[in-house]
């Protein structure tokens, strides 16, 4: 069988592309131009240099309402971030050829590598993106084969970056769990205790010649636990509250925390896994490093035990976590 190529957004933005190929233009209701954010909206900014009490009930507040926070003096130092977004920058950087070498085949499952998304939406609408993906943890997923030999420094730091992600993971879902009015280890050990996944996947997001017509990402909550990601200071983030999209400026050193699906099923509800979206830009490079905490495929996530009654019925039925992204790739009801 012979596999398709997929034609990566990079090399047509490289090629000077005048005017977005139909595949990549919205239905008219998806599109930017009419669809605006509301700017100028203060998300939840947390400091964890706050009194532990007042984190809690901080976090619990921002995943209530919005389902998304951002976090600061978390204690990951900005020249490790910086280097991280080196290293993907430079892979990005070279050339398609040997970019091509770490293509995935998504369309048999296998996601890790170098990808272009080919999403399933019903008017075959594509989105103006490439990615690289890979896991960073527990050590039994990781297949160092498919990381980027070059450059050289990437395996090192990605490694450093990710003992920093499962710190600060284990103080979120501390944090998260007291805020259910559970004991602090309650979430961690239901989501699969040190099995826990944990995957990378850079977003590369090329200059756009019709911004206003496309989507880097169309809206989408994420089928993870938590999501902690680091943008670079190009804007495109937004979320969606109350029906309408809100964009996220970008925040220097930062981490920009998404409650993903997992966490909304296991909370009944209590947290919210948020809608958001991704704009290009007309001139610049958009870029992000999205961190996913995941169970192990077949661990069951329902609503936790403790937080049904007959006051609160369970909202979500309980599924094995293959199960569950099965259903969300195909669409299916959960």
């Amino acid at each position: 069988m012979v596999q398709l190529v997929a034609e990566r957004v990079q090399a047509l933005a490289v090629g000077g592309v005048k005017e977005l190929p139909e595949q990549f233009i919205r239905p008219s209701h998806e599109r930017p131009e009419n669809s605006k954010a509301v700017e100028g909206v203060t998300m939840p900014v947390i400091s964890l240099s706050q009194p532990h009490e007042v984190v809690v009930l901080e976090v619990a507040k921002a995943c209530e309402e919005w389902g998304f926070f951002l976090v600061t003096d978390h204690g990951i130092s900005p020249a490790l971030v910086r280097r991280l977004q080196e290293v993907g920058e430079e892979f990005f950087g070279l050339r398609q050829e040997e970019k091509e070498a770490y293509a995935n085949d998504a369309a048999s499952g296998n996601f890790e590598g170098y990808g272009t998304r080919m999403t399933k939406n019903h008017d075959e609408k594509v989105e103006w993106i490439d990615y690289f993906f890979h896991f960073m943890a527990p050590p039994s997923k990781v297949n160092y084969g498919i990381w980027p030999k070059n450059p050289p420094a990437y395996r090192k730091v990605t490694e450093e970056y990710n003992k920093e992600m499962l710190r600060i993971t284990d103080t979120l879902l501390e944090l998260l769990s007291e805020g259910l009015g559970l004991e602090g280890k309650a979430l961690k050990s239901v989501l699969g205790g040190e099995e826990i996944e944990v995957e990378m996947k850079i977003n590369f997001y090329p200059p756009c010649p019709q911004p206003q017509l496309a989507l880097g990402v169309e809206p989408h909550t994420d089928m993870s636990a938590l999501t902690l990601l680091v943008p670079n200071d190009v804007p495109g983030l937004q979320v969606s509250k109350d029906g309408n999209w809100f964009a996220v400026n970008y925040l220097p050193n930062a981490l920009f925390i998404h409650v993903g699906d997992q966490l909304e099923v296991l909370s009944n509800g209590k947290y919210k896994s948020v809608l958001h979206r991704s704009l290009v830009n007309k001139e610049r490079t958009r870029m992000s490093w999205a961190v996913f905490v995941v169970p192990p495929q077949e661990t069951t996530i329902g609503p936790v035990a403790k937080l049904v009654d007959d006051q609160n019925p369970a909202k979500y039925s309980a599924k094995t976590f293959a199960d569950y992204r099965y259903r969300k790739f195909n669409k299916l009801p959960q």
